[in-house]
Formats: C-alpha cells, structure tokens, sequence
C-alpha cells in the first residue's frame, strides 16, 4: 500500500523572524507555496514501502535544508509560530472566499502548521473508520502550545483550527462520525458544499464564484478526508514536528492501516484495543473524549496514553515538543525567536541522525 508525506514548515531569517521562502519553492513540484508567506509545505511521491518513505523524505528535507542555509534561512517545526506578530496571507481566491464566509476566524489558519499522511485507498470505508477512532494520535507531535504568545492547550494547532477557525462551521473543519459506506460519506461532504455556497452568498460571494473555486470533494478541512490524487484517504491532524517523530508516527500508523483487510474491525464500546485478529474501534462519542484531551493535556493524559498504547503506539518513544517548551503562560517576541532557531537546528540535528541511519542501513545490505 502506497503512502506520501505533506508537512509544513516555517521559514525563518537569521535573527528567528518569519520570512518568506523565496527561491526555496523554485526548481521542485515537492517543495511549495502555502497561502500564507512564511509557511513552506514539502511533498513526497506516493511510496510502496516505508522504508522508500523514509529515504524520500529524509533527502528531500535534507535538500531542502541545504537550499534555506544558502538563503540564510532556516525551518522550524512548530505547529504555530509561537508569538503573535502579523502573518501576511498569499491572494488567491479560495482564501478570498473563506474570509468571507468564515469572517475573522479564518484568521486562526493563518497560525497553523501540520503534518499530512495519505494512504492509498484499499477499503475506503474501514480506512476512514479507522483513521476516525486513531484521530487521538495527534498527541504524539504536539509541537506548540502557544498561540499568539498565549499559553493556549497542549496542542496549539488543533485548538485554534478546531475550536476557533471553525467554531462557526464545525462540520466543515471538526471531525466525523463513523461512516457505513463511502457513498454515506460524498453525500454528507454534497451537504457541506451546499452549506458552504450558501453561508458565501449570504456573506456577498457570487455562486458562480464559489463554485469555481470550490467542489464538494475541497470544501472541507477536516481531520480526515478521502481524496482524488493517488487517491488517497488523508490525515490531516498532527503538527508540523520533527522529521524522525513524523516517520514514527506515519510507520505506526501504516502498520495498522495494512492490517485492517485481515482483522475483524468492529466499533463498540469505550475502550478500542488491537489484537491478532480483531481490531476495535470505540464508540464516536469516546473518540471525540480521547482527542479532546489530546489537544488538551496531550500526553499528560494517562487514559489517553493507555488508548494509544492499547491501539498498538509505542507511546513511550515520543517526545513531543510541545511538552519540551511548555511552561509559561505567556511568550514574548524575542522569546519566540529564540525558541524558533533553537528548533530550527533540531531539525536540521534530527536530519543528519537520519542520514546517518540511512547510510548505515545501506551499508549492512
């Protein structure tokens, strides 16, 4: 089963102040734009193995690395920026239209830095349940807790993009229940995009406008989605974080997704767990309990650690971030910038550890 990696980091100058990535999007399709200035998003190619993953983003980030450095540029994994300062968003259509509709919350966005794993689509349906019921995960790369300089939740991003962005329109950008059928699933996302074209005309948007901007397959942001390319059912929760913690993560996660044709998987009760042959998936109403604390307390949760464990996560091997630099209610600007080249030559640490590993593997074979 093929698998790819999107991630989101933030560019920054010498002195830690967000800058644009200028040249460092020219010259790859898997290094891009995102719609606000100072973020920088990296791409894998749809890989067979997670080995082929790994070796892919290691040296595509290791590239990149090298070209931010010619810059004078670093990146930073951090699931916001930390402080509060003025983030300029790109123009472009789309983000015209979600200010209109989502007003000054889509500003929240704009603070917001993520990680993306996509999996082949095999069985669609167990795939999205599963993806569903695993959502609590993104505790393990929680990699901020401070938004605008405020000491806001454990995991930073998720609060602002869940609870705030899209406080309005929480079908839109919060997760989903459990589905029967992938055709149960497109016509809830068809609801969603009559939602949406009639929130944008009430807001002043022409519906032509809309729909040449937007489908009923783009129109949502939720934590889990299916999509066209590949095609692909996609994650969409955790942070942005360190490239060995993203490996981890998307290897544990991969692990159960390729097992599901060969188990029961069954959605009951409070607790989930995987066995041999059986995985079960907690009722919906759990689930939303165990991501709510994910995005809370994070891995100080101990009923949320025995979940992810239970759900076959080496939980013990995760330092997220976010727990390394908590601790303050509040953070200044050139506090921010310090804690933002401190991570930027994590990074680039946790890079060379990579390669290391990489060239040793070579070796042995």
């Amino acid at each position: 089963m093929k698998k790819s990696i999107e991630v989101e980091y933030w560019v920054i100058d010498r002195e830690g102040e967000l800058v644009e990535p200028g040249k460092l999007v020219e010259g790859s399709e898997q290094r891009v734009e995102e719609f606000v200035e100072p973020l920088f998003e990296l791409k894998t190619t749809p890989c067979e193995t997670t080995s082929e993953l790994r070796t892919e983003f290691v040296e595509r980030l290791d590239d990149a690395l090298s070209v931010a450095g010619d810059l004078g540029k670093g990146l930073v994994p951090l699931g916001t920026p930390i402080d509060g300062g003025s983030i300029r968003r790109l123009r472009d259509e789309r983000s015209r239209i979600q200010r209109r509709v989502l007003g000054e919350d889509f500003e929240y966005a704009k603070h917001c830095a993520g990680t993306h794993v996509h999996f082949e689509q095999r069985d669609a349906t167990e795939q999205l349940n599963a993806l569903i019921a695993l959502d609590p995960a993104l505790a393990l790369l929680n990699s901020s807790p401070y938004f605008r300089g405020k000491r806001v939740a454990a995991g930073a991003r998720a609060y602002a993009y869940r609870k705030k962005c899209y406080e309005q329109f929480p079908k839109h950008g919060q997760l989903w229940d459990y589905v029967e059928s992938v055709s149960e699933w497109n016509e809830r996302l068809e609801h969603r995009f009559e939602d949406f074209v009639e929130a944008a005309i009430e807001s002043g948007v022409d519906r032509r406008d809309v729909e040449a901007n937007f489908s009923p397959d783009d129109v949502v942001w939720t934590p889990v989605r299916l999509r066209k390319e590949f095609p692909t059912v996609e994650w969409r929760s955790p942070d942005a974080a360190l490239p060995s913690e993203i490996l981890r993560l998307a290897g544990e996660m991969n692990a159960l997704i390729e097992t599901l044709p060969h188990r029961n998987v069954r959605i009951e009760g409070e607790h989930g767990g995987v066995s041999d042959d059986r995985i079960t998936l907690p009722e919906f109403d759990q689930v939303w309990e165990y991501v709510d604390r994910a995005i809370h307390d994070g891995l100080e949760s101990k009923e949320l650690r025995s979940y992810l464990g239970r759900m076959g996560f080496d939980v013990g091997s995760y330092r997220p971030i976010s727990a390394r630099i908590d601790g303050r209610s509040s953070i200044d600007r050139d506090e921010a910038c310090d804690l933002r080249l401190e991570y930027a030559r994590e990074l680039e640490r946790d890079v060379e550890r990579l390669l290391e590993r990489n060239e040793n593997g070579r070796k042995r074979v």
